[in-house]
């Protein structure tokens, strides 16, 4: 049967709902192909120029190897084989410090957060405060004073106790929890720089200073708020039914969350784990002042490539290449998780 519809229907009208127009399918693809060039070329400059050599690179631009300039393996030579073990400790310890703490903050992030959705605290704020006010003394006494850490903590929470049974007794005023998930996630409007200092004259003083413990540590509290946060979120789109449910049947409440919570929120899990992991793992001011070379990461290994006579582009390709390849992986397997936990709660009926 002829197309009886005229050339403006033809070109820009589509034949039914699931169909695309011949012009706006065309432009569609055009400015998605445009964005994906604009996406990857930084990614392609990086691998050409891990193949040139100091020369080319201080030539100009040189974008097709065997072409404009003949690739060489120096840059990568230099990187495992000159460098060798001080390229393979630092790998080693981003893996480790990113992976154990993002791990830690999934755990005990989604446990908090599934507690904040199911649980109604309501904690005394005069506690709150009275807790936050001996932590910052003990702290002072630690840093300013020299008193060891170990006495520090244990009077701290002698006389929180104290207090506790006391004076805070006299207030009623509480909290809800609401205002505890706004203050954890509060915690990421102060800037780090504003207390990486304390935190490094407080590492200093317990000897974990320049420590795997020291960075898993600081990057867990760091990152902990953000998967209280997103883990909430995605706790309270699952029914109540279910639960309610599994607790006629004689199911603990860790039983609820560790075998029908957890196994739904699979899509947050995923997406929320890579989202710190990426936090964790491109870190850098944190790991400037907490390690030197014993616990040095991928970011501090860059940046100590830009040499008196500047950055040396090629050698920072080859580590920086190495560097993403793990997330890239990683976002490959847990792709079809981090696009529902994406889309999760987008729609509800």
């Amino acid at each position: 049967m002829k197309d009886k519809r005229s050339l403006y229907q033809i070109l820009f009208e589509p034949k039914s709902i699931d169909a695309v127009a011949p012009v706006p399918g065309a432009l569609t693809y055009i400015i998605l192909g445009f964005w994906t060039f604009v996406c990857l070329f930084p990614l392609y400059w990086l691998i050409v120029t891990s193949f040139k050599l100091p020369i080319q690179v201080h030539d100009g631009p040189m974008y097709l190897p065997g072409i404009d300039f003949k690739p060489s393996m120096h840059a990568w030579h230099y990187i495992f084989v000159v460098l060798g073990n001080d390229t393979v400790r630092p790998y080693l310890n981003t893996l480790l410090i990113s992976v154990t703490s993002s791990v830690i903050c999934v755990v005990i992030g989604s446990m908090a957060g599934y507690a904040l959705t199911r649980i109604s605290y309501r904690p005394k704020l005069a506690s709150v405060l009275m807790f936050i006010g001996i932590l910052i003394l003990a702290i002072i006494s630690v840093v300013w004073l020299g008193l060891a850490w170990q006495i520090a903590l244990a009077a701290g929470l002698a006389l929180y106790v104290v207090m506790l049974t006391t004076v805070g007794r006299r207030f009623t005023k509480s909290l809800h929890n609401n205002d505890i998930a706004f203050f954890m996630i509060s915690q990421r409007i102060l800037p780090p720089v504003a207390v990486v200092i304390p935190i490094y004259v407080l590492f200093q003083r317990v000897g974990l200073l320049d420590t795997h413990a020291a960075l898993i540590i600081t990057y867990t509290a760091v990152n902990l708020p953000i998967v209280v946060w997103l883990m909430r979120d995605f706790f309270e789109s699952v029914p109540m039914d279910l639960e309610e449910s599994a607790a006629l049947d004689g199911a603990s409440r860790y039983r609820v969350f560790f075998t029908i919570i957890l196994p739904l929120s699979k899509p947050g899990l995923a997406a929320t784990f890579l989202l710190v992991l990426i936090l964790c793992w491109n870190e850098y001011l944190i790991a400037l002042f907490l390690s030197t070379a014993k616990a040095q990461t991928l970011p501090l290994l860059i940046a100590a490539m830009n040499a008196t006579r500047g950055p040396q582009w090629w050698y920072m390709s080859v580590v920086i290449i190495i560097m993403i390849t793990p997330v890239v992986a990683i976002t490959v397997v847990l792709q079809r998780f981090i696009t529902r936990g994406l889309l999760i709660g987008a729609v509800k009926g």
